[in-house]
């Protein structure tokens, strides 16, 4: 079946304008927002856990200003914002509005998200939903129930709202490859949020799940393409100081590109829309400059030499895609 999927090849991930490691004012988020709207960006990601709703609140500040049927809007479900006195920080995000969060993967959880999200953005739709963190390195000892709950509740809610007409497509957000394969398996999802692995440095998308989204005729979105900064010339993996081996890895390519005259970022983000399995390619940015530089990456030129140097010196597979 066709099913839907955000447009590509870039889009904008919505984490950092929840505050995330650093704070920003609204007139900084709305300039970075901004700068993507003009920049030809059109796929926008949130989620209700960015800040305890900080970031859906600045989403919507911009993007209900605009026609509707121009942009593509995902958000997630999984963590329901109820009223605090106080705001509840969990890290990475360093600030939240006056909401405490309640994790819940039921049916009726998941409509509850979904409509909050409207009214928090005040959009007249969310196209597409990701069932948010179903995975072991959020849940940990917790993610078996979890995943009974949500493929018993949310999933089924999302199909049923699907089909409604109130969301154009579900799938999961999530950080590990499994639960994306397990819910092709056991349900009906259309695209995946699936951060950082699937990367010049990390390619565990590819082993399992990739092969079934094209099996199934379903898309990935890919978030995390620099892995949280190595690719980007940061020494950070998933947000830790990376291990030498990566490092080591990460510098290796960098050689390979200063010798072809390639930015390494660049070659970063058009790696991975390359894949046909993948629908888009979310970077986050806090800054409007730095909207610009990604956009900007996306288009450069890149010679197919540069590829195929990575593919002789084994940095990597023969088989992966690559532009061009």
């Amino acid at each position: 079946m066709a099913r839907f999927a955000p447009p590509g090849p870039l889009g904008f991930g919505g984490a950092p304008l929840g505050d995330m490691f650093a704070r920003i004012d609204d007139a900084t988020a709305e300039a970075t927002l901004q700068a993507a709207w003009d920049c030809g960006i059109r796929y926008y990601d949130t989620a209700p856990h960015y800040g305890a709703g900080l970031s859906e609140h600045r989403f919507g500040a911009l993007l209900r200003g605009k026609p509707r049927d121009d942009y593509v809007l995902s958000t997630k479900v999984g963590r329901l914002l109820e009223p605090s006195t106080e705001p509840e920080l969990a890290h990475p995000f360093l600030s939240a509005m006056m909401f405490r969060r309640k994790q819940d993967y039921t049916a009726a959880g998941a409509r509850r998200s979904v409509e909050d999200s409207l009214q928090r953005m005040g959009v007249g739709r969310i196209d597409v939903v990701y069932v948010h963190d179903l995975a072991t390195d959020h849940l940990g000892d917790g993610y078996e129930e979890a995943f009974r709950i949500a493929r018993d509740g949310a999933f089924r809610e999302l199909i049923r709202m699907r089909e409604e007409g109130m969301i154009r497509a579900w799938g999961l957000g999530v950080n590990l490859p499994e639960p994306c394969v397990r819910a092709l398996r056991e349900s009906d999802p259309d695209v995946f949020l699936l951060a950082g692995r699937y990367s010049l440095i990390d390619l565990a998308g590819t082993k399992e799940l990739f092969p079934l989204c094209a099996e199934r005729g379903a898309h990935v979105v890919v978030g995390g393409p620099y892995n949280s900064g190595l690719l980007a010339g940061g020494t950070t993996f998933d947000y830790q100081e990376a291990p030498p081996e990566q490092v080591a890895a990460r510098d290796r390519m960098a050689a390979v590109a200063a010798q072809h005259g390639v930015d390494l970022k660049a070659a970063a983000l058009q790696f991975c829309a390359a894949n046909p399995v993948v629908a888009s390619v979310i970077p986050g940015a806090k800054h409007a400059d730095r909207v610009r530089q990604n956009a900007a990456l996306m288009r450069a030129e890149i010679p197919a030499a540069f590829w195929a140097a990575l593919k002789q010196q084994g940095l990597l597979p023969e088989d992966v895609p690559t532009p061009g």
